[in-house]
């Protein structure tokens, strides 16, 4: 275990997710990769991550490419339980990539927002697409 653990919460098809995960190796840590997708969450883990991240689940619910319109998920007034278990449900409702460490939690989009909770930060990093990130 490091001594600066860091975990990421991955969906390898995901370019930002990607690019955290290469932005997080450059700067010297080997992170926990949970693909989350494959493993699933459990209504501990989501209710940790959202209250070091001082936020509500509706903050990860993730829109594009999901069902959480044909779950109804959308409407003001569905509740955070109901949320919570819908992502547990389908894990794909929850947006990527979210990344844990000592420092806190953060939802890294855009992948910059990474550089919050890190100890250390590269020069610059380069993304998939060729931005120069300067952190």
């Amino acid at each position: 275990m490091s001594d600066f653990p860091v975990t990421v919460f991955h969906n390898p098809a995901c370019g930002t997710s990607r690019n955290v995960l290469a932005a997080i190796r450059q700067a010297g840590r080997e992170p926990e990769v949970v693909e989350y997708l494959k493993t699933g969450w459990t209504e501990a883990r989501l209710r940790d991550l959202l209250t070091r991240m001082g936020e509500g689940p509706r903050a990860i619910l993730r829109e594009k490419g999901t069902p959480a319109a044909e779950l109804g998920l959308l409407d003001a007034g569905v509740s955070d339980d109901a949320l919570i278990d819908a992502m547990i449900a389908h894990p794909i409702l929850v947006n990527r990539p979210i990344v844990q460490t000592p420092l806190g939690v953060v939802l890294a989009r855009p992948s910059e927002r990474v550089f919050d909770v890190l100890d250390v930060r590269p020069d610059s990093f380069v993304k998939e697409d060729g931005e120069v990130v300067r952190p």
